[in-house]
């Protein structure tokens, strides 16, 4: 695994040991990236189930302002930080060891606003729509967040109340889900 372009470009990012984790194909990410890379420059980017924080680590290689990794895992959170310590991306990093409804409580009341929010969640238990249900009601969320849910094919992701899907993308083993909140009129 590596950051595919930007500051970092080419870096080699250490992963996990074993099967809690499956990070991002290279190749996919880098298209999720191209699909985005207009809005990443000076971006605030949340990655949710943050894994060794390849996808953070690449928005923020290719310009985001800030990003921050929410992982709860012992491994993964050492992982993340030696990865932004090895791309020199730590100075606009914050890294979150708790849940990821923990973390988005502690962001609301923080007052924290997203440009996109990330999510790799477990495939097939379920989380995608925990998470998306909160982020549905969620402050951090606002009309101009995407939402991106990376899950398995047959994971079927729904609209909610105010996040609606704007766009899937299929790979050969799995999918990004683009969800935004509907404007108010």
């Amino acid at each position: 695994m590596r950051v595919v372009a930007g500051s970092a470009k080419s870096l080699k990012l250490k992963t996990i040991e074993g099967m809690e984790t499956r990070p991002t194909q290279d190749r996919i990410k880098e298209t999720l990236f191209n699909m985005i890379q207009y809005d990443i420059a000076g971006c605030t980017f949340l990655d949710l189930f943050s894994g060794s924080g390849g996808i953070g680590i690449e928005a923020l290689s290719r310009g985001a302002k800030q990003a921050y990794f929410v992982e709860k895992a012992k491994p993964a959170l050492r992982c993340i930080r030696e990865n932004l310590r090895y791309t020199k991306l730590d100075d606009r990093a914050q890294v979150m060891a708790v849940d990821v409804i923990t973390a988005v409580r502690q962001l609301e009341a923080k007052k924290i606003t997203f440009d996109y929010i990330f999510m790799d969640p477990p495939y097939n238990k379920g989380f995608e729509d925990e998470v998306l249900a909160v982020l549905n009601d969620s402050t951090i969320c606002t009309p101009d967040t995407v939402v991106i849910a990376e899950s398995s094919l047959e994971t079927e992701i729904s609209d909610f109340e105010e996040l609606k899907v704007s766009r899937v993308k299929k790979y050969k083993t799995n999918k990004h889900t683009f969800l935004m909140k509907t404007q108010e009129d």
